[in-house]
């Protein structure tokens, strides 16, 4: 996204800062080889009060944040070496509450969803990538009750069926 797209956006999608407390900012790692796309998401999601780090790519994000002490991840489906399931494979091994937001522009095209993907969301980028990201964040870091990841889910429903 260029410059001239993410002002379009901001002024199509005003932006309302969540309310802040003396509490920590909550953290956001955000994947995305689209160094364009990256920085545009990252201005939404800061003027919206969030702390945002980003990568540009699954093992620069593994390499530099091993430990995951974020609050919510955002990743691209597609990534260079490894892809984005891999990657939330990969978060949900290390960190398995971990909220998890998937982005892709074949969502459709490659069936995406929450119960095959192991994200907690799953949006498509298009004009409506910016409200839905946004409700979407906004939704997942007021949880307080952390939904099973659906790999578990899924993992829980296999071994109902086969004891059956």
């Amino acid at each position: 996204m260029t410059l001239l797209l993410q002002l379009c956006y901001l002024r199509l999608f005003p932006m309302r800062s969540l309310p802040t407390t003396a509490a920590k900012k909550q953290h956001i790692l955000m994947v995305d080889d689209n160094k364009s796309g990256l920085a545009a998401r990252r201005s939404v999601l800061t003027e919206l009060g969030f702390e945002v780090t980003t990568a540009t790519s699954t093992a620069i994000a593994l390499d530099r944040y091993p430990e995951l002490n974020f609050d919510l991840v955002i990743t691209d489906h597609r990534l260079p070496k490894t892809d984005g399931l891999a990657f939330i494979e990969a978060i949900r091994q290390a960190k398995a509450t971990m909220q998890v937001i998937l982005l892709s522009g074949h969502v459709e095209a490659l069936g995406l969803t929450e119960n095959n993907t192991g994200a907690d969301v799953v949006i498509q980028k298009n004009t409506n990538e910016v409200p839905h990201l946004t409700r979407s964040v906004t939704r997942l870091l007021r949880r307080t009750i952390k939904k099973p990841p659906a790999v578990q889910a899924k993992a829980r429903a296999k071994a109902a069926s086969s004891s059956s």
